[in-house]
């Protein structure tokens, strides 16, 4: 009898039609089946199932089987390329993120003109691939980038590591969740490569002794590897279309019905009734009739009757059914129906509502993006200030605010500002009423204002901007003829 483990995959290979997969499976549990079991000769348990029980401290593997894992990445692409429905599950994330771009932003000039060199090189040209690299991540569920740093400048460019040629994720052995090291699979040589995962800090602060020996084996050079949808514990990333494969693939197959239907509801046949005609009469009569032509002439007296029949397949709940399984999709990967054409009872504020939790996926993915950005900028800031890699000037417990990068996006979608803006006359308005009677302080106060200057995309400190507010009318003061003393003019 199989595990609960052995189950679960057998239903994966058997969802995705993995035979490979199936049969290993059948085999293992044969032999498992095969083995004698052993039992201590005397002593007593707690349980009956004692030896199901794992420890808490154990390694579980949270990864698809690799042939799984393969077959999730070819498919992602096939249904991508061909999947009208897939294909907008993907390029809708892209599209709302950076079609208006996204910018690296650092107070520090030098280290701004050392983000716009990175960002502008000709092989990096990263206003033009970052949208394949971000869709590739939704496709694949990871990315890897290996990193090329000229020894005399610091300059870094990008390359790209296929994720198909990853054959394996090393983990820091004294945390799960960190990845340390990529090794590729094999080329026709029999080499594989060795890169070591990028991160912002030196090796003594980061990792333990063992583990820096283990990253010193990978001598191939470095690289940035990214994952969505993965576990703790788990190595690899997964694809943002990977609980849908099965739906994607059934709903085109119903589509592909339907269009047979609808080519077959087309078609029809002529019956031809002989009123009182003998068997040898019809057969002969049968060996004459011809299809007749369109907009021809059919004469017959009233022993013969045509009729043209039509198959009754009945279509009445094909619309409702792609509805159903089109929503389930949707609905799934968080999209409202009216994102797909699905408008029939959808108006501009039932559409606005609607979206409110796309938006919070899409804004948890742009985080996501914009924190890979960030970690890269921090990257090619300290390699430009020390090529060789071994000080970080970016001390990540404690930056320089001057040198600490910034992913700046625009504005998702276009905004309905109106009752944002009368908001915010009215909470102005009641803050500065509020601290006339004394009852906030000027700093709550502009929080208050914050609060509604945000959903505009005006945001700010407030100890800053109070600080910054008092020096100007302090400046503004200065500049007056007239002084608010009266004492004082008269003495003067």
């Amino acid at each position: 009898m199989g595990t609960a483990t052995d189950d679960i995959r057998l239903r994966i290979a058997e969802t995705l039609g993995d035979t490979a997969l199936r049969d290993a499976i059948d085999q293992q549990a044969i032999k498992q089946a095969s083995q004698v079991r052993v039992i201590e000769a005397a002593g007593a348990t707690v349980d009956v199932d004692d030896d199901q029980w794992r420890r808490l401290t154990g390694n579980n593997n949270r990864d698809l089987a690799p042939m799984t894992h393969t077959r999730m990445q070819n498919l992602s692409l096939y249904l991508w390329e061909s999947n009208l429905l897939a294909n907008r599950l993907i390029e809708l994330p892209v599209a709302y993120l950076l079609a208006e771009g996204v910018e690296l932003r650092v107070t520090d000039p030098d280290a701004q003109k050392y983000l716009d060199a990175f960002w502008n090189d000709p092989i990096n040209n990263m206003k033009r691939k970052l949208k394949k690299k971000v869709r590739e991540l939704l496709l694949f569920g990871e990315q890897c980038w290996p990193a090329f740093i000229n020894e005399h400048n610091g300059h870094v460019r990008l390359g790209y590591l296929d994720p198909a040629l990853i054959e394996t994720v090393v983990m820091d052995p004294d945390n799960a969740e960190q990845p340390i090291g990529i090794v590729t699979v094999k080329s026709r040589k029999g080499i594989a490569r060795r890169y070591r995962v990028i991160l912002n800090g030196t090796e003594d602060d980061l990792f333990t002794q063992r583990t820096q020996v283990i990253r010193e084996t990978f001598e191939d050079g470095l690289c940035f590897f990214n994952r969505i949808n993965e576990l703790s514990t788990g190595t690899r990333g997964r694809s943002a279309l990977l609980a849908q494969i099965d739906w994607l693939d059934a709903y085109d197959q119903y589509l592909f019905g339907e269009l047979d239907r609808s080519q077959f509801l087309r078609a029809f046949m002529w019956d031809v009734e002989l009123v009182g005609a003998t068997e040898e009469q019809i057969k002969t009569r049968a060996r004459q009739i011809t299809s007749p032509k369109p907009n021809s002439v059919r004469v017959h007296n009233d022993g013969e009757k045509w009729n043209a029949v039509t198959p009754g397949l009945g279509a009445g709940e094909s619309a409702e059914n792609a509805k159903l399984f089109r929503n389930h999709m949707l609905g799934g990967a968080t999209y409202p129906e009216h994102w797909y054409g699905g408008a029939d009872d959808v108006n501009r504020a039932t559409g606005e509502s609607m979206s409110e939790p796309t938006f919070k996926v899409l804004s948890s993915l742009q985080s996501d993006i914009g924190g890979i950005l960030e970690d890269m900028a921090i990257f090619v800031i300290n390699r430009k200030l020390d090529p060789t890699g071994q000080e970080v000037f970016i001390d990540p417990y404690d930056p320089d605010p001057d040198l600490v990068p910034e992913a700046v996006w625009p504005e998702m979608t276009a905004r309905d500002t109106t009752k944002y803006a009368a908001a915010l006359q009215q909470v102005t308005a009641a803050a500065a009423m509020a601290i006339n009677e004394g009852l906030i302080t000027k700093v709550l106060a502009l929080r208050q204002v914050n609060a509604i200057s945000g959903r505009l995309g005006v945001d700010f400190d407030a100890e800053t901007e109070l600080s910054a507010a008092l020096k100007e009318a302090a400046k503004r003061d200065q500049g007056d003829v007239y002084s608010d003393d009266p004492i004082k003019d008269e003495d003067e």
